[in-house]
Formats: C-alpha cells, structure tokens, sequence
C-alpha cells in the first residue's frame, strides 16, 4: 500500500505497510538517517522529528499517522546546517558521542517553535524525555537559550 506524504518540503509516496514505524521508513527507504533509532519504545527522544510542525517519537508513529502530512527531520531544519540551534549546539560544544543530538534539536525547535525566549525552567520541562547517555544536560540547556537570544 503507497502513502503519501511531504518529508523535509518533498512530496513522496512510500511502499509499505500503514503499521510500519515512520522511524524505519526514514532511515531505510528514504535514507535519511540523521533521524536515531534508541528505544524503539518512544522513551529517549533519539528518533524525535516534526509531524505537522510538532515534535514526535518516530519509532512509535505509524506510517498510516503521517499520511497527508508534513513530516521534517534534522537534514530539513536547515539546508545549510545554519538553525540557530545548530550553531548553538557547536558554539556550547554540545555533542560527546553525538548519537541523541538530531532528536534533541528537534525537540527544542518545537519549543522554540511556539516560545521566543523560553525560561530556564520551560526549557527543562519541555526537553524532559530526551536522554542524554553522556550526561550533556547543561550544555544542551546553554545552546538553547543561546538559540533563543541569537535566533
């Protein structure tokens, strides 16, 4: 079965079951694969993209959920790398190992999204659910406020 839908301002139309993880249909068939596999359980935020402008766990949304819709993931934030938030994220050396960071953007560009200049305390709450294995929580909270001031 073919569902269409626009990923990153591209109109596609994928082959595969409507239960399949959006997740897989990202990484394998349209081979984006900024977007993480962490849990498959929608607990760490490592597959977090935007559904409709809306941060979402990819490994726990169904293909037939983003039919009609406008899906974005990390290689569509920005053409050029240049987000505020990805060069907040350089300027606070944000990355260790790296492998959460695309899901922790997405999740505060949803923020940001909806909120200019986010308290502290909005800022923790709102990225309360995306896990950081190297613990780089207080840089992850300096990039963006540094994004909010910046952007």
């Amino acid at each position: 079965m073919a569902i269409a839908f626009s990923i990153n301002g591209k109109s596609v139309s994928v082959e595969a079951a409507p239960d399949t993880p959006l997740l897989w249909v990202i990484r394998e068939q349209l081979k984006l694969t900024g977007t993480k596999y962490g849990c498959g359980a929608a607990l760490c935020g490592a597959c977090t993209v935007h559904v409709d402008g809306r941060a979402a766990r990819s490994c726990q949304t169904e293909l037939s959920q983003v039919a009609g819709r406008k899906v974005t993931t990390i290689e569509g934030l920005s053409e050029n790398g240049d987000h505020p938030l990805q060069k907040a994220w350089i300027a606070e050396q944000v990355p260790q190992c790296g492998y959460c960071q695309s899901g922790q953007i997405m999740q505060a560009a949803e923020l940001l999204a909806s909120k200019k200049n986010p308290t502290r305390e909005e800022i923790v709450t709102h990225m309360d659910g995306n896990l950081c294995r190297c613990g780089t929580y207080p840089r992850i909270v300096r990039a963006i406020e540094r994004a909010a001031k910046e952007g």
